[in-house]
């Protein structure tokens, strides 16, 4: 039993977190985690699934109105998630619900208003195509390059963000139309079918919630740190090889692996360090680099090869 006053934590069991908030069933299936984990812990789960634990517990936490700011949050493996979830609407819960209205409606009695009704959410479907695309084709891109290193003058997350739209409102207004306006009479149908687009309104709108408080600020952070690192590495050749120079090959070692997420502690059991030493390493690192925080030691590492950008987690 989970403590409503706490969050989910690694060891607690998927089960449990599942007992708790059904409706993360489809956060699971976003993150590309198998069903059929037993009593594995999310810890386990994740780790079986190539999935990052902090990542799937900053989302679970969110969407269960949980404490998630502790959990360091993984770039690649959130869009990987968001990536997912835009193809779940447009593949699977849009095209159910259009059935499902095909289905409902009577057209005997009301020819002109069912073909508008399908043609108002024909038109819906396609706003939400093309708002996704955008997000597929450029944002996410974006973020891509970003997480290369490569600075973009043309574009930045703040444009994403005042534009962001959940997109339930059309949803809500059809909504509308069928129950106050639309009579006909046998109404299981319907009724399943207003069902579905009151849950379709829910996940848009807990969809573009993540995007807004998790994806965005990550993405802001992950901005000015490539801004100040390639400002950093437009310097001369020389002045690079130093910086590159003033480190270890054991502190080359830590870096690579923060690059990759892993834990102080992942990092001493990998390195046979102390968690202490690590601690100590980390914080001389920084004191070098002038770089204090995650994303700015991994675009450091991908910067100056000291790891290779297949090699964070997803």
């Amino acid at each position: 039993m989970i403590d409503r006053h706490s969050s989910y934590r690694p060891d607690n069991t998927m089960r449990e977190l599942i007992r708790d908030n059904n409706l993360l069933l489809m956060t699971i299936s976003r993150f590309d985690i198998a069903f059929g984990f037993g009593d594995s812990t999310v810890a386990e789960a994740c780790a079986a699934n190539g999935c990052d634990t902090a990542t799937f517990l900053a989302v679970c936490n969110f969407l269960s109105g949980r404490e998630h700011e502790s959990y360091r949050i993984s770039l690649p493996s959130l869009m990987a998630y968001l990536k997912r979830a835009h193809s779940s609407f447009v593949e699977m819960s849009l095209p159910k619900i259009r059935h499902k209205i095909i289905e409902a409606i009577n057209y005997s009695e009301t020819n002109e208003v069912s073909f508008l009704l399908i043609k108002f959410f024909d038109d819906y479907v396609a706003e939400v195509h093309e708002h996704l695309d955008n997000e597929n084709d450029m944002v996410f891109r974006y973020v891509e390059r970003l997480l290369e290193g490569e600075a973009d003058d043309g574009f930045e997350i703040s444009r994403f963000s005042v534009d962001h739209d959940h997109m339930g409102s059309q949803l809500n207004e059809l909504k509308d139309i069928f129950i106050y306006h639309y009579s006909q009479r046998g109404n299981f149908l319907l009724s399943s079918v207003l069902f579905d687009i009151i849950n379709l309104e829910k996940d848009l709108m807990s969809h573009f919630e993540v995007e807004n408080h998790l994806f965005v600020p990550e993405v802001e952070k992950l901005e000015a740190e490539v801004k100040r690192t390639s400002g950093e590495t437009a310097q001369p050749q020389k002045e690079r090889d130093e910086r590159i120079d003033t480190l270890g090959e054991r502190e080359k070692e830590i870096i690579s692996c923060v690059a990759k997420g892993m834990s102080n502690k992942e990092i001493a059991d990998a390195l046979c360090l102390s968690v202490h030493t690590v601690a100590t390493h980390r914080k001389n690192i920084s004191a070098k680099l002038e770089i204090h925080s995650t994303a700015g030691l991994t675009i450091f590492a991908i910067l100056h090869r000291l790891v290779d950008l297949n090699d964070l987690k997803v």
